[in-house]
C-alpha cells in the first residue's frame, strides 16, 4: 500500500502543478487512496519533495532526488579523489592507498558508489582493501580508479 501511495505521489507531483498538501490529498483521493495529512507530510519528507518556484512565480512541489543525488555523488567523488593516491590489485583483492588518515572517508565514498562485484571493504588508516568477486573485476576497478585520479 505504501509503495503504491509513494508512486502515486511521485506521479502526481511529476505530472502537474501541486502547491499544497491539501491539493495532493485531493488528487490521491481521486485515485482511490485515502490518507491523512500527517501521512502525506511524512511521505513528502521521505521522498525528498521540496517546494520550488515554477515559471509563473507560484511555489509548487517538485522532486529533488536527482539534483540532491547528483550533488551528493559529486561530493563523494571529490572526497574519493582527494583521499586516494593510487589503486592496485592482487588476485581478486583491490588495494586502495590513501593519504594518512583518509582511508575511512575514501572507503565510505567508495562504498556509496555501489560498484558491481564488490563483496566487501575494509579501511585502515591509509589503506582500503576491497574484496572483489573476480580478478577481472579487481583489474577493472583499479583501472577506473587510476583513470579518475589521473584527471
Amino acid at each position: 500500500m505504501k509503495k503504491k501511495r509513494l508512486e502515486a505521489i511521485l506521479d502526481i507531483i511529476g505530472g502537474g502543478a501541486v502547491g499544497t498538501q491539501d491539493e495532493l490529498l485531493e488528487k490521491l483521493s481521486e485515485r482511490g487512496l485515502s490518507v491523512t495529512q500527517a501521512t502525506v507530510s511524512r511521505d513528502i519528507k521521505e521522498l525528498r519533495i521540496v517546494k520550488s518556484m515554477d515559471a509563473s512565480g507560484q511555489y509548487r512541489y517538485a522532486v529533488s532526488d536527482q539534483d540532491d543525488a547528483q550533488r551528493l555523488g559529486d561530493k563523494l567523488r571529490s572526497i574519493f579523489e582527494h583521499s586516494v593516491k593510487e589503486a592496485d590489485y592482487a588476485g581478486n583483492m583491490l588495494v586502495i592507498r590513501c593519504y594518512t588518515g583518509m582511508a575511512n572517508a575514501a572507503c565510505a565514498a567508495f562504498d556509496s558508489m555501489k560498484w558491481e562485484g564488490v563483496v566487501g571493504t575494509l579501511a585502515g588508516d591509509d589503506t582500503v582493501f576491497v574484496l572483489c568477486r573476480t580478478e577481472q573485476l579487481a583489474v577493472r576497478m583499479r583501472d577506473t580508479i587510476n583513470a579518475i585520479l589521473a584527471n
